[in-house]
């Protein structure tokens, strides 16, 4: 899982998502414990395109959707307590349907990937999710979510980001002969 061939091929298929300012923006939002919204959603859409390859199905819709699975776009701690919500209006039932708003604002987002963002928090979202890459990405969003109060796999995390942040770099700089 922690192959520097396996990061090259997730970062084809992330790059939109991971330059787009916004998606950079989540870095400022704790989500679990000390991990952020992008780092949580990073490993979530990696570790989901590693098993979508181990099972064939269509990797570029699993990352996309796991990328932006949780692209709600503020603190949901400090939103939760300045708004006092209750009940069904809290965090948990709510930020899939902010986060399938925003997505579709920024990107085009297909039938699956809106399976994926929407229905990721099932069962607080009562409907299931429709299709075997909405299942995975919800399967692994509850995996990392638990490991990311634990603080397990540091070192893919480590890793991953900072070959994200080394080609990204150097995606940036001006090619020269």
């Amino acid at each position: 899982m922690n192959n520097p061939r396996d990061f090259a091929a997730f970062f084809r298929l992330a790059r939109p998502v991971l330059e787009h300012p916004l998606f950079e923006s989540q870095r400022a939002y704790i989500h679990h414990d000390t991990t952020s919204v992008y780092d949580h959603a990073i490993i979530v859409a990696y570790m989901s395109f590693w098993l979508a390859k181990k099972l064939t199905i269509e990797a570029d819709t699993v990352v996309k959707g796991a990328l932006l699975h949780d692209f709600f776009l503020y603190d949901w701690h400090i939103e939760g307590r300045k708004s006092k919500k209750r009940g069904l209006k809290k965090h948990g039932f709510t930020h899939a349907k902010v986060a399938y708003a925003n997505a579709v604002t920024h990107f085009e987002i297909g039938p699956i990937e809106k399976d994926i963002i929407i229905k990721h928090m099932f069962p607080l979202n009562l409907k299931p999710p429709t299709y075997v890459e909405s299942w995975l990405v919800y399967m692994i969003d509850n995996f990392v979510t638990f490991t990311d109060y634990l603080d397990l796999y540091t070192n893919l995390k480590a890793s991953l980001l900072e070959y994200i942040a080394m080609h990204k770099k150097l995606a940036n700089q001006p090619f020269s002969k």
